[in-house]
């Protein structure tokens, strides 16, 4: 019997703004990034998702966007420590999730084998992390109070 389990994604702010602050630090010193450094965008924040259990299938994203727009979902690899290093291009794992809705339309569309290989990714990497960190990219309308994103999963007892 499997038991389904929905995670919602919940925003960093703590983590957000450290990356900002790093930005900013660096354009205050006239200073350039570290080789290889993935810089936090105006259009992008940090998120979060806590994982309770760690034997997790793939079920499907709900994401809902409250007006025309897009997300991009991406995840970070398990060897980022935020609290000691910098976020670097290559612990940005892929693909990533690519979410939009188009003007005048309802349904949230997506790249479905793309969000669909990104979840498994997502699955197998919780049987290893506890916590696992995303930068959400808001553009075209989009943002954070408009967006809402969970992922489901079906749990094996």
């Amino acid at each position: 019997m499997s038991a389904e389990l929905e995670l919602s994604f919940r925003p960093d702010d703590q983590l957000t703004e450290v990356m900002r602050l790093r930005v900013q630090s660096l354009q205050q010193r006239g200073q350039k990034r570290q080789d290889g450094e993935r810089l936090l965008l105006p259009n992008e924040a940090v998120y979060r998702l806590d994982f309770s259990r760690q034997s997790l299938r793939f079920s499907h994203w709900t994401v809902r966007l409250a007006q025309a727009g897009r997300l991009t979902v991406t995840a970070t690899s398990q060897l980022w420590t935020p609290d000691l290093t910098n976020l670097m291009t290559r612990q940005l794992l892929e693909p990533a999730g690519v979410f939009w809705r188009a003007r005048g339309d309802a349904a949230v569309q997506c790249y479905e084998a793309d969000a669909h290989e990104f979840g498994e990714r997502i699955a197998e990497l919780a049987k290893v992390r506890k916590v696992m960190y995303f930068l959400f990219a808001f553009a075209e309308g989009c943002s954070p109070e408009t967006a809402d994103c969970s992922i489901s999963f079906t749990e094996d007892s």
